[in-house]
């Protein structure tokens, strides 16, 4: 009789001591920290919590950041999917240097980040000053920003699931009369739609959290180019400021989880449909 999985021996660490490890670990990382913000808020009646997020500058950033991050999502996704596209199924020459190139957005600071595109977008900078509007200290480079940040999330989900595609499926495909349109939207897109669900996915909840690039380039100007974050270290400068910072980071992140959670859902029936079809 074969005995639980549970009960298996093995040279590793076993179930008890690892689970043990995994939320001791997860506790002091995640979640101790975010149910600080909990209990700071706790204090803080309904009308209060309200009144915080009822201010005109709050909901400017709230609605600039999701919009942005939104946009920022779906020109990474379309965009993002092309890339992965030539650097998994073409070889050519230097093809290694902008598989790394990819990686750059990683392991940049995002100051970095921020300084170049500030400088590069200024109305006297390379691409800034080809424009006849402004970019630097406007919504446009915030998300030119949010899309900067996010690019390899969607690159690097997309690759490992367009690598495994067979190419005997799309040239049975193309043997049973399919043109490559038909081939694209039938065969290999809905193998790779959860890949690309979770790819967008990531950006967006990147984008949604990120402060460092967009600070150089959209200069935190209320009711303008300030996002949540920065909305959340202005709080902490007022009077009793942290209650109402942690107010805001409560919304920000259960939008966050949200919008995960949604995602995810989808990626979910994505799989299961594909599965179907198979």
């Amino acid at each position: 009789m074969a005995r639980p999985a549970l009960l298996q021996r093995s040279v590793l660490p076993g179930f008890g001591l690892t689970m043990g490890f995994t939320v001791l670990y997860l506790s002091l990382i995640v979640l101790i920290p975010l149910s600080g913000l909990f209990i700071v808020t706790s204090h803080l009646s309904l009308s209060d919590f309200l009144q915080i997020m009822s201010n005109d500058l709050v909901k400017k950033s709230f609605t600039l950041t999701f919009r942005a991050s939104f946009v920022a999502a779906v020109v990474n996704a379309f965009f993002g999917f092309i890339v992965a596209w030539v650097l998994v199924r073409y070889w050519f020459p230097g093809r290694r240097i902008i598989d790394a190139m990819v990686d750059l957005p990683f392991a940049m600071p995002t100051a970095v980040s921020g300084i170049a595109l500030a400088q590069i977008y200024s109305e006297h900078g390379w691409l800034g000053s080809h424009f006849s509007f402004p970019i630097r200290g406007t919504e446009i480079g915030v998300t030119i920003a949010l899309i900067f940040i996010g690019m390899p999330f969607v690159i690097r989900t997309l690759q490992p699931s367009l690598q495994e595609i067979d190419k005997e499926l799309e040239e049975v495909s193309a043997s049973l009369g399919a043109n490559r349109w038909q081939t694209f939207t039938k065969v290999i897109f809905p193998a790779v739609l959860p890949a690309f669900i979770t790819g967008f996915a990531m950006a967006f909840a990147r984008a949604i959290g990120e402060y460092g690039s967009v600070l150089f380039i959209g200069g935190m100007i209320p009711g303008k180019t300030e996002i949540m974050s920065s909305v959340i270290l202005s709080k902490l400068y007022e009077e009793n400021g942290h209650i109402a910072a942690s107010a805001v980071a409560i919304v920000m992140l259960a939008a966050s989880f949200g919008i995960l959670l949604a995602i995810n859902l989808v990626q979910l029936w994505a799989n299961r449909r594909f599965a179907n079809a198979q």
